[in-house]
């Protein structure tokens, strides 16, 4: 049985990662902001921390709230999205959330929890998207959501220097039917999640800093 932590799980993607690896039979810690999401984390079986990863505060609290743990699979999954396009400039409390939530949270957790992944020989997974892939960029649409999602790659990237026992990877999954991919997505949330656990199950050594998409694909450019 492993241990398994996703951070950002009360609902779309998070949620689904907790019910599938409950299903298999794994322990999961998983975090939520509100009360409402701590209960769906309980009524899975989840062991529920409440974290709020906008608010560096919160954050910050996560290392002792895990105190003793050893991880085998953590998940950064929480995420969220603007729309705007270039033509705009975003607002600070725009610029603020969107990269609070995609990438402080991801930096603050990042050195708190690796020291336990790394205990295990594990792997930490952080979900970009193929939106942050600075090559193969059509267009500007949700320009704040592509560069939070790039600044999340270059954190995960650089941050595997650090931690040699322990895998890093940013994950794409797709453009899934959730709240922020919207009902018209091609990929349902649980094809999305099965992908990214055979991934994840899956790594070998060149993987370590790599971006991988949920049905197994290497991305060739960055």
């Amino acid at each position: 049985m492993a241990t398994v932590l996703v951070i950002g799980a009360s609902r779309g993607i998070g949620l689904e990662l907790v019910r599938q690896y409950r299903a298999a039979g794994d322990r999961v810690i998983a975090t939520a902001r509100d009360d409402e999401g701590m209960t769906r984390l309980r009524e899975l079986g989840a062991e529920p921390l409440r974290i709020d990863v906008a608010q560096p505060a919160s954050v910050s609290g996560l290392a002792w709230q895990l105190d003793g743990e050893e991880i085998d699979v953590a998940l950064y999954v929480a995420g969220v999205i603007d729309r705007g396009h270039a033509t705009t400039p975003p607002t600070q409390s725009a610029f603020d959330h969107v990269m609070h939530t995609n990438v402080l949270g991801l930096m603050q957790v990042l050195p708190q929890v690796m020291p336990m992944v790394e205990a295990t020989g594990g792997v930490f997974g952080a979900l970009s998207s193929s939106m942050s892939q600075i090559g193969p960029v059509p267009g500007s649409n949700s320009w704040l959501y592509r560069v939070s999602k790039a600044a999340l790659n270059m954190a995960v990237r650089s941050a595997r220097f650090d931690y040699p026992k322990a895998r890093l990877v940013v994950l794409d999954p797709g453009w899934v039917q959730t709240d922020m991919g919207g009902e018209s997505a091609p990929v349902t949330v649980e094809d999305s999640v099965y992908g990214l656990r055979r991934v994840l199950a899956s790594l070998g050594a060149d993987d370590n800093g790599c971006l991988i998409h949920h049905d197994g694909r290497r991305a060739a450019s960055w």
